[in-house]
Order: C-alpha cells, then structure tokens, then sequence
C-alpha cells in the first residue's frame, strides 16, 4: 500500500485546482466587499469623507461576489435545498434526482449567463460610467459574467462526475479526496 506525502484537503487534479481557484476567487471577494464596507463605515465616521463611488464599487463587488459564489456553492451542492422526497428515496433515485436537478441547476445558470454576458456587451455600448471617477462599470459586470461562467464549467462538471464518477462527489466537501 503506497502512502501519499500530499496533505488531506490538497487538491488531488487538475479540475479539482480549478475548482478550489473559483472557491478562493469567491472569498476574496468576500473580504473586497467587507473591506470596503469597513473602510466606508471607518471614514464616514471618522472623517466625515467618503470614498469617490464607494457605494457604486460596493454595489458592483457585491454583485461579482454573488455570481463568483454561485460557482462555488453550484459545485459544491452546498446551497439551498429541500430534500423531503430526496430523504424517502433508496440511492439509486436519490442520485436520479441529484442528476436531474443539477440538469435543470446547468440550464437555468447557462441561460443567466447568456443574458449577463448581453448585459456585459450592452453596458459597454452605452458607455456606463461611475459617478465619480468617471470609470467604465462594463468590467466590473464582465467580471461578474466571469463568475457566472465558471458556474457553467462547474455545474457541468458535477453533472459529469454525478452521471459517471459518483463517487467523486461529495456534498459540502469537494476536494476533500477520495480513498
């Protein structure tokens, strides 16, 4: 029996990298947004000044953060659920249901992400600009498009590991390795 010199939570592939990438990329941008939260709050108090387009850098960081943390937690499958009907099943319908629902899961974030990137495209055209500083607002939604992007990738790779490597899925925990 071979023992492997790589630490437990170690990513074990490449996708499984990738994976643990979109997961870091999401909480830095939870602390961006805590930050500038803080930041705010500190100077408003404090100094009586404000940061130039603040509340538009938060506004905008926090809708990157949403589609970066529906990538996370799309592949994860720790988001949201209701598992009335899932819990009654034997696992061979359990993992039918599991199946069809990150179908419709894949769908529905391929659409959104189609539309956003219209959204991306249009906001450029138009020229949007902060009320400040005067900055384009198209690559803070490209940016978020990013995100919902890597959802896509993410979400067809649990469906591919759910159809054909169960076994390399596990709910809340997806790069902790499997023996």
């Amino acid at each position: 029996m071979e023992i492997s010199r790589r630490p437990r939570g170690r990513p074990k592939n490449a996708m499984d990298r990738f994976i643990a990438a979109i997961e870091w990329i999401a909480a830095g941008f939870v602390g961006l947004v805590a930050l500038d939260i803080f930041v705010s709050v500190m100077l408003r108090y404090l100094f009586a000044v404000s940061i130039p387009d603040g509340y538009d850098f938060g506004r905008m960081f926090l809708g990157i953060l949403i589609f970066w943390g529906i990538a996370a937690t799309s592949y994860r499958g720790a988001h949201i659920t209701v598992d009335l009907v899932w819990d009654l099943v034997g696992p061979r319908l359990k993992r039918a249901i599991d199946v069809f629902a990150t179908l419709v899961l894949l769908l529905v974030v391929t659409v959104q992400t189609v539309m956003l990137f219209d959204k991306v495209v249009a906001t450029r055209a138009q020229n949007i600009l902060t009320y400040d500083l005067q900055l384009p607002v198209w690559p803070f939604f490209a940016l978020a498009w990013a995100g919902d992007a890597a959802a896509v990738i993410l979400i067809a790779v649990r469906t591919f590991r759910l159809v054909f490597h169960p076994e390399r899925v596990r709910e809340g925990r997806s790069l902790e390795p499997v023996e």
